[in-house]
């Protein structure tokens, strides 16, 4: 008898995270001996730090091997909670609620707040997952959409076109994966002067970011406090204490949106990993020295990037103040040749470097802008100089 193997329909909404995909291709293609250097993830390639890393030995010794509750350990969530006060928020435990990782935190929240046919406005480019997980929903996307020319970074003005008393929630990042654009205080004021004409609109507001910005200071939507009572900031710990394998992240948000999420959560996951978690405490609690060391290193790789592609003036790119990614607008090689390879789009040109450079970056199509590609420079110094002369030289083959 053959078996039916018909998948739900919620399965078939979804696409595979093209981060992923390239991620996957990279690791398949080295499983054969060549020479790749993989640029398509935005992990760091630092270790977490040794402060940290002990916390969670300590916190195995100390017995902390059983079910954690579902929201997080008390103590983690106060010092989550202690650093939005810090910054003006009027926030309590009650307003934090911890996850295995900023995704599963967004995850939560669109699942709990999303019902069919809820408008979900994004600006684009967007992180690859923010559509999929509203689409998984049942919600509607809607996107306004941003180029190299205006900084990735949408308007007031924009905004406040797309926006109507039909839209429940916006979800924006800054700094941006995958731009690295950060949004500037005034720019965010902008924002919250259009974000009150709809009242019933959900902010989204993700800082995963937050550490690893250029600026000198992260702005972020919460100093108005008249928003506070719809805002929801998703942060975690993966990105600024280099700590993508512990899978811890989190929301700050209104009461009823956490027991919201909660009751999701409690159904799904129940708590994150309870050894993580303490080390997530130490953390946010801990001496953020490591954190200065690794935002300089990331600084310095941006602008060795930006300086070694320049090189090659058909690469449109923007200078971006966080996070560490470089979104180039590819679009002056649409249509070019090397007599093999004909580049039509952003995916024609990554698999062309793939094959010819041995590069792996992602196509901009996943992020809502099919003229650009996405590289990562989260790679060592080594491992930068390599592929920019790579990339160079197989870009000038294309006439």
């Amino acid at each position: 008898m053959e078996v039916d193997k018909r998948l739900a329909s919620r399965v078939n909404r979804l696409t595979e995270s093209k981060t992923l995909k390239m991620a996957r291709l990279s690791r398949e293609l080295k499983d054969k001996g060549v020479d790749i250097i993989s640029l398509s993830l935005g992990e760091p390639d630092f270790d977490t730090p040794q402060f940290i890393q002990e916390a969670a030995i300590d916190a195995m010794k100390q017995g902390f091997t059983h079910y954690p509750p579902v929201a997080g350990y008390p103590d983690l969530r106060e010092a989550i909670a202690k650093r939005y006060r810090e910054v003006g928020m009027q926030v309590s435990a009650a307003n934090t609620l911890v996850s295995t990782g900023a995704k599963h935190s967004l995850a939560n929240l669109i699942m709990s707040l999303i019902d069919f046919d809820d408008e979900v406005l994004i600006p684009a480019p967007f992180w690859v997952t923010y559509p999929e997980q509203v689409a998984l929903a049942g919600g509607i996307v809607k996107t306004v959409n941003a180029g190299v020319a205006q900084d990735y970074k949408v308007s007031a003005q924009q905004l406040d076109e797309a926006l109507s008393e039909k839209t429940r929630m916006i979800i924006f990042s800054s700094p941006s994966n995958p731009t690295g654009s950060v949004y500037t205080e005034a720019e965010l004021s902008e924002m919250a002067d259009v974000f009150r004409k709809y009242p019933n609109l959900i902010i989204v507001s993700d800082e995963i970011y937050e550490l690893i910005n250029f600026t000198g200071k992260h702005h972020s939507i919460s100093v108005h406090k008249d928003l506070h009572e719809r805002l929801v900031i998703i942060n975690g710990v993966s990105k600024g204490y280099a700590m993508t394998g512990w899978r811890i992240g989190y929301m700050v948000a209104p009461e009823w949106i956490i027991k919201a999420c909660e009751k999701m959560q409690g159904q799904f996951t129940s708590g994150a990993n309870s050894i993580a978690m303490k080390a997530a405490k130490a953390a946010l609690e801990g001496s953020d020295e490591s954190v200065k060391l690794m935002l300089a290193e990331f600084k310095k790789r941006r602008d060795f990037l930006l300086d070694a592609l320049a090189a090659e003036p058909r690469l449109k790119m923007n200078k971006p103040e966080g996070a560490f990614y470089l979104f180039i607008d590819v679009s002056d090689f649409f249509g070019l040749s090397d007599g093999e390879t004909t580049i039509h789009t952003g995916e024609d040109l990554i698999m062309f470097l793939l094959d010819k450079a041995h590069v792996s970056m992602v196509e901009g199509d996943a992020f809502g802008a099919a003229e650009c590609i996405r590289i990562s420079y989260a790679a060592s110094m080594e491992q930068l100089t390599e592929a920019a002369n790579r990339i160079l030289q197989a870009l000038q083959k294309l006439k």
